[in-house]
């Protein structure tokens, strides 16, 4: 078995409507019985005898216009389990979770980094490396964004979808740094390099000549919205590159980014695109909870509590629903390219307060989900050609136990029935962090293609479904071989502005570059958007022939433009602007003027007919500018 092939095949196809999909979607529907009516015979059922038909007609092919991942962080079984009982009863059904039609399970084991194990699987992963699966269909270790297991970076859902022309967003309660927003975003070795004064960067450090820590990543990946917490990160200086000593919020704001930093702020903003994505960051660190914590205790589930409302919790503008929604307002924009959005939506504290022993924080979070899940699909089921998929990255060590208050760490809390459910931690010791769990998990979809989570497949299979569904084409080359620059003229004067211009990378976020004659003169790196960067630079003191050279960070592609300084900024007779061929590329170069003639393409026989007529024009004071267009 090939370890970094997790993916299981055959899948389900989307067609597919045999008993193999009914047998697993058995029990998932049906709209649950009153718990009053439960001791009656069949009052407990949730499949009312007629689901074939909803479920054939839940399998559409795809592909999806739209495709919205939810995420609640540690949310195995027992977590939605816990949540459902407390604020449904264990008859009722969470109007957002327990709604998607088609239902699989998925395996997410990490692999071992080093040592003797090297490769192999390690069973009970974190949420970096679990991240880093969905989002990028590769294995790797725990502690890992969004790298394999030789540190190579692999290409992100949010990454590949902004490069084919798609809108993107990232939502969390989290620190928008933390491991599950971060593999979307960003490729360094350890989840901790939060920002440019975190110690655990190493070589991933801008300083170090690496790509930065994960804020300073985020900025450059550029999604159309990013929210959630972690000012603090944002509030460091970057210590290299062209903003070296501003901090990330100035550098943010310099880019082009709108910032909001509280939910009157976000109220006013009406927009989100490449020109003006919107930063949104709402704390410090991570959100409060909607619960008050409670703490778990030896012997404490022999007394029951309720879960009592945080006095600390943000605005109702800001939960997590509220989010979700105004995301999907921002990013479902009729602009006439046909292209639709990715969105990643998580609940992040579910895993945080199951570390913590912590009963009613992680049931308040996992329900805060859930309302998240009942508005994309609200939105789904209004546009019609949306993909919901709502899963887990980890399960987690929360535990229904029965009426013995066992002797490990517990808690009892009393349900909406009246009843009372003992909640056990029982994988570490009082004060101590619980550990996550290596079991399987749900995974649950709606909409076009959403059938391929149905059976049991790796978490893996996840990046492949919603790039499937999405047609992304992964080749961010092939996106960026037709990238071309041009100038304005091709002659200038010692300190002229130049403006020159690069179109067609639309697999790079963004380029650098050098202009070299005599000595070479670094570019600082220049976002590109939508495909286009603009240049403003100054012509250098030295005469005669220069090269501007940029090359795009992600592709690769490299593009040559030439021009010439002399004294005056006149042309000079025989000098003319051409591109270089570089290695990565297998097309020709060709000069291009402003009217369309190709002199690369006209013949040999034509080129002293087309010269003259050029002159003459020039003679009769036609001001004819010239372009320059390499292809190479």
């Amino acid at each position: 078995m090939n370890l970094f092939s997790a993916r299981r095949t055959p899948r389900v196809r989307h067609v597919l409507v045999g008993s193999i999909v009914l047998a697993v979607l058995v029990g998932s529907w049906g709209s649950g019985a009153a718990f009053a009516d439960t001791h009656e015979n069949g009052g407990a059922r949730r499949n009312d005898g007629d689901n074939t038909a909803f479920v054939r007609s839940a399998i559409k092919d795809g592909p999806a216009k739209n495709v919205i991942l939810l995420i609640g962080d540690g949310m195995g079984d027992s977590e939605i389990t816990i949540a459902r009982n407390y604020a449904y009863g264990a008859a009722g059904k969470l109007p957002g979770i327990d709604a998607l039609p088609l239902t699989g399970q998925y395996t997410t084991y990490s692999l071992h980094k080093d040592g003797p194990l090297r490769g192999k699987p390690d069973y009970v992963p974190d949420s970096a490396a679990t991240g880093s699966a969905w989002a990028t269909g590769t294995k790797t270790y725990d502690g890992a964004i969004s790298v394999d297991i030789n540190g190579v970076p692999q290409q992100t859902l949010i990454e590949l979808a902004r490069a084919n022309g798609l809108r993107t967003g990232n939502v969390t309660t989290a620190e928008v740094q933390d491991a599950t927003p971060a593999v979307q975003v960003a490729h360094v070795g350890s989840r901790k390099c939060f920002g440019p004064d975190s110690r655990s960067c190493g070589s991933d450090a801008l300083e170090q000549g690496g790509l930065g820590s994960i804020s300073e990543q985020t900025l450059d990946t550029r999604p159309d919205l990013t929210l959630g917490g972690g000012a603090a990160s944002f509030a460091q200086r970057a210590k290299a590159g062209p903003w070296k000593d501003q901090t990330l919020f100035e550098q943010a704001e310099d880019r082009g980014y709108q910032v909001a930093r509280d939910a009157s702020g976000l109220s006013q903003i009406t927009e989100a695109n490449q020109e003006k994505p919107l930063l949104g960051i709402f704390t410090d660190g991570n959100f409060p909870t909607r619960f008050a914590p409670t703490t778990a205790t030896v012997g404490g589930a022999d007394h029951s509590v309720s879960c009592e409302p945080n006095r600390e919790r943000l605005s109702p503008d800001l939960s997590l629903a509220s989010l979700t929604n105004k995301a999907l307002s921002l990013l479902d924009v009729q602009d006439g390219s046909g292209k639709g959005f990715f969105l990643q939506v998580e609940g992040a504290s579910i895993d945080k307060r199951d570390h913590q022993a912590d009963a009613c924080g992680q049931i308040g979070e996992t329900i805060d989900l859930d309302e998240a899940v009942r508005a994309a699909l609200d939105f789904a089921e209004k546009d019609g050609n949306t993909m919901v998929i709502v899963t887990a990255d980890h399960a987690h060590t929360s535990q229904i136990v029965d009426s013995t208050p066992p002797k490990s760490l517990s808690t009892a809390v009393t349900t909406l029935e009246g009843s009372v459910m003992k909640i056990s931690y029982g994988t570490a010791g009082s004060g101590e962090s619980q550990q996550h769990t290596g079991t399987q998990l749900r995974v649950a979809g709606y909409g076009p293609g959403a059938a391929n989570v149905v059976g049991l497949i790796d978490q893996t299979d996840n990046f492949f479904t919603i790039s499937s569904a999405l047609q992304l084409s992964r080749n961010t080359a092939d996106l960026s071989a037709d990238g071309e620059a041009e100038l304005t003229k091709e002659t200038f004067a010692p300190g002229e502005k130049i403006d020159l211009t690069f179109r067609g990378l639309r697999g790079d976020r963004q380029i650098t570059g050098v202009i070299a004659s005599n000595s070479e003169v670094p570019i600082p790196k220049t976002d590109v958007l939508r495909g286009a960067a603009t240049l403003s630079l100054e012509a250098p003191e030295d005469l005669g022939e220069h090269t501007i050279t940029v090359t795009g960070s992600q592709s690769g592609k490299a593009i040559t433009a030439r021009f010439v300084v002399t004294a005056d900024g006149a042309s000079s007779p025989g000098v003319a602007a051409s591109p270089s061929s570089p290695s990565n590329s297998t097309g020709v170069g060709d000069f291009v003027w402003k009217f369309g003639v190709s002199l690369a393409t006209t013949g040999s026989a034509a080129l002293p007919l087309v010269l003259a007529l050029t002159l003459a024009i020039l003679a009769l004071g036609g001001g004819v500018i010239l372009r320059a267009r390499w292809r190479s």
